[in-house]
């Protein structure tokens, strides 16, 4: 819950920055003799606000863009940043064998993130596997008593 929670928060600042961006664009931005005079909308009839506007929706769809790659490398739990990036396989085995990745796991082990490095058949996605306990896990990986 945290997770969306927290990818809803970030899309409403980014709204709000978009909004408040918006309006000052209006404010600064002279609108021109033509639209002003003829009742045109000033987008296509005004250079200076054709190009702010143009610059104005580049810089949406990067922090919207920003706000996605953050929220993929976050935790599906907590919403902490995933750490400790682990490069495995081989990069001369990439296309049998052992294809290059990338592990991410939770500060708190909540689960761990693969990032494939390789695309062979089109897009391949980030795999999330959930730790149920990584106590448990840990102590499998011991010394048998």
């Amino acid at each position: 819950m945290r997770y969306w929670g927290l990818f809803i928060a970030k899309l409403a600042a980014v709204f709000g920055v978009a909004a408040a961006l918006k309006w000052l664009i209006r404010a600064v931005v002279p609108i021109g003799y033509t639209a002003t005079r003829f009742g045109h909308a000033p987008f296509s009839h005004d250079l200076a606000y054709t190009t702010a506007m143009m610059v104005y929706t580049l810089i949406c769809i990067g922090l919207l863009a920003l706000v996605v790659i953050d929220q993929k490398y976050r935790c599906r739990t907590c919403a902490r940043r995933l750490r400790m990036p682990v490069n495995s396989g081989s990069w001369s085995a990439a296309t049998i064998f052992a294809p290059p990745r990338t592990e991410f796991i939770c500060p708190y082990g909540h689960g761990t993130m693969t990032q494939p490095e390789l695309q062979i058949a089109g897009r391949e996605t980030a795999v999330w596997v959930e730790h149920k306990d990584i106590w448990e896990e840990l102590e499998s990986l011991g010394p048998k008593r």
